[in-house]
C-alpha cells in the first residue's frame, strides 16, 4: 500500500523513549484477502507509524518446566511474560528491549527497559547494570526467584500502523510467524519453522480507550472477529509441549 513505508534500520529504534505502557489489545486471526481489503479500507483513517514494516525478533525467557506459559494459559485473568525484543538482526552494541508484559483484565501492562544486546547479556546473566530503575528491579527480581533460561525464539514480519486523527491508536499486522527452539541469539539470522499456517497473520489492535466506531464498522463489515491468540502460546501448545512429552519431561497443561 502507498501509505506504508520502507524498513527502518535498528539504530533509529534508540528514539523509542517510553518505557511503560498501559493499553487495552484485541487480537484477531485473519487471512492475506481480508489483510488487502482492511488497508484498502482504512486508508485515510491510518498511517504508517515510525517503523513501517519491519521485522521483529523476540527470545522468551522461562523455566524448564515452561512455569510461565503454563500458568498463562490456565489463569486466563493474569498473565506474564519476560522477553527480548529486537528489531531485525541486531550487533553487540545495537538497542534492544527487555519487556516484562502483564495481562490483567484485559489491560496489558508492558514495562520495558532500553539497552544495548551487549548490556542485557551481562544483565540477564546476574551482572552489573547501570540502569537502576523499577523495571531492571522488577525483572532482577524475577531472575532471581525463578530458573529462567531462554525458551524459544519467535520472529514476524510486521507492518505497523497508527491512527492519522486518533491518539494511542495502533494496529500491527504480523506475517510469516516463525519459531525455533534452539540457537537463541538475536545476532543470528531470523529464519525458523512456521507457526501459523500458510496465508495467516494475527492483526492486533492496541487503543488507550474505546475502539473508534468507525474501525469497529469497518471490522463488521469484513466480518473479522476477535480471539484469543499468544504467539509464545501457541508455540508451546502446537510446538514445544508435544517436544516435551516425547521426551517424557512431564505432562503438559
Amino acid at each position: 500500500m502507498q501509505f506504508l513505508k520502507t524498513p527502518r534500520q535498528n539504530k533509529e529504534v534508540i528514539g523509542m523513549e517510553k518505557k511503560v505502557f498501559e493499553r487495552e489489545e484485541k487480537k484477531y486471526l485473519i487471512t492475506q484477502s481480508q489483510y488487502t481489503s482492511l488497508m484498502r479500507a482504512v486508508q485515510g483513517w491510518m498511517q504508517a507509524d515510525a517503523y513501517g514494516i519491519s521485522t521483529v525478533c523476540s527470545l522468551y525467557f522461562d523455566t524448564p518446566d515452561y512455569h510461565f506459559i503454563r500458568s498463562s494459559i490456565e489463569k486466563t485473568n493474569y498473565k506474564e511474560k519476560l522477553r527480548l525484543r529486537s528489531y531485525g538482526r541486531v550487533g553487540p552494541e545495537d538497542t534492544v528491549f527487555l519487556e516484562l508484559k502483564k495481562k490483567f483484565d484485559g489491560v496489558v501492562y508492558k514495562r520495558r527497559a532500553v539497552m544495548s544486546l551487549r548490556e542485557a547479556g551481562v544483565f540477564l546473566q546476574g551482572g552489573h547494570n547501570d540502569n537502576t530503575g523499577p523495571v531492571l528491579q522488577e525483572i532482577r527480581w524475577l531472575l532471581g526467584n525463578y530458573d529462567l533460561k531462554p525458551a524459544v525464539f519467535i520472529a514476524y514480519d510486521r507492518t505497523a500502523l497508527c491512527g492519522a486523527e486518533t491518539p494511542g491508536l495502533r494496529v500491527t499486522f504480523d506475517a510469516d510467524l516463525r519459531w525455533r527452539g534452539a540457537d537463541f541469539y538475536l545476532s543470528h539470522e531470523t529464519y525458523g519453522a512456521p507457526l501459523l499456517e500458510q496465508g495467516r497473520m494475527v492483526m492486533e489492535i492496541k487503543a488507550l480507550g474505546a475502539m473508534p466506531v468507525w474501525l469497529s464498522r469497518v471490522l463488521s463489515e469484513q466480518k473479522i472477529f476477535p480471539c484469543s491468540f499468544s504467539k509464545y502460546g501457541t508455540c508451546y501448545k502446537n510446538c514445544l509441549c508435544p517436544q516435551a512429552k516425547q521426551r517424557g519431561v512431564f505432562r503438559c497443561a
